[in-house]
């Protein structure tokens, strides 16, 4: 009875492992935003040049940011909301959120600004952003998130730096990472959550700016991290994880783990017939606010 009490158990360890998320996604080098259900079948897609950032909606809407845009459409994929970054300059978008006044944050490389979207496509607040002469568009800025005290988080990409701003643009913190930076996730506990990019690791930092918790290339048997990009906090206390494989690194392993505080896998999607590099990704099945 013990042996088959034990089995029935490693069998249940199993399948909850194996369990997937159903999950919205951006295929950088796809060229699409997905929809996927647990499964891993698409069930919806919108083709556009590298998407970046990607949130469902309270309203069900999908809205993402792609190199020359932003748009929200619904599931039956009518667009209900679109911005056009300006075309007299280069500029390329790798930034968006959803503010609690129905305006959508945008951050653009090139003109180097955050800029708050009206329901009308018009801007209705900007912010200046200053970045080091010799950072090419393309590596100026990732990830940037409006925090609820109206201060803004940024990913200097180019510049290895986390920097926190007022609601005017004054610079209140600036947080050296290594690598480039792609995510920088305030977490509820007030601890931030660091994507750094081709460092090819992940840091936790607590409110001193002292490193709590870090994930290397190498701690994972099986699962070495190439160029960090998303990620989502879940309210177990796992992370996802968005493992960009470009840069030579394409169908070599999972594009996306989630992994537990003590640094074991529990799901993965590695699918290369139908992505290539997912780079950021949102949850389906997770409850509350999504902290990404």
């Amino acid at each position: 009875m013990r042996s088959l009490f034990l089995s029935l158990a490693s069998l249940l360890l199993v399948t909850a492992a194996q369990a997937g998320h159903p999950y919205l996604c951006c295929d950088y080098g796809g060229g699409k935003v997905c929809v996927v259900t647990d499964k891993g079948e698409i069930t919806w897609q919108w083709d556009c040049k590298s998407p970046q950032d990607c949130w469902k909606l309270a309203n069900g809407n999908y809205l993402f940011c792609f190199v020359n845009g932003a748009l929200e459409v619904t599931p039956d994929k009518r667009v209900v909301w679109e911005y056009k970054a300006p075309t007299d300059v280069p500029v390329e978008v790798h930034s968006c959120q959803p503010l609690p006044d129905g305006n959508v944050l945008i951050t653009e490389c090139g003109t180097s600004r955050i800029i708050e979207v009206d329901r009308a496509g018009k801007i209705a607040k900007e912010i200046k952003l200053v970045t080091a002469p010799e950072i090419k568009l393309h590596n100026q800025f990732r990830g940037t998130r409006k925090q609820p005290d109206g201060h803004y988080i940024v990913c200097f990409k180019g510049e290895g730096k986390i920097v926190e701003l007022d609601g005017d643009g004054k610079v209140l913190h600036a947080l050296k990472v290594p690598g480039d930076p792609h995510a920088a996730v305030k977490l509820p506990d007030g601890h931030l959550l660091v994507d750094c990019g081709d460092a090819h690791k992940v840091m936790e930092f607590d409110a001193a700016g002292k490193v709590v918790w870090e994930l290397n290339e190498n701690d994972i048997p099986g699962y070495t991290l190439r160029l960090m990009a998303g990620c989502q906090r879940l309210a177990n206390g796992n992370t996802v994880f968005c493992v960009y494989l470009g840069h030579g690194h394409i169908g070599e392993q999972a594009q996306v783990i989630e992994v537990t505080r003590d640094k074991k896998i529990v799901w993965e999607q590695a699918d290369h017939a139908k992505f290539k590099t997912i780079n950021q990704i949102f949850l389906l099945d997770e409850p509350g606010p999504a902290v990404r």
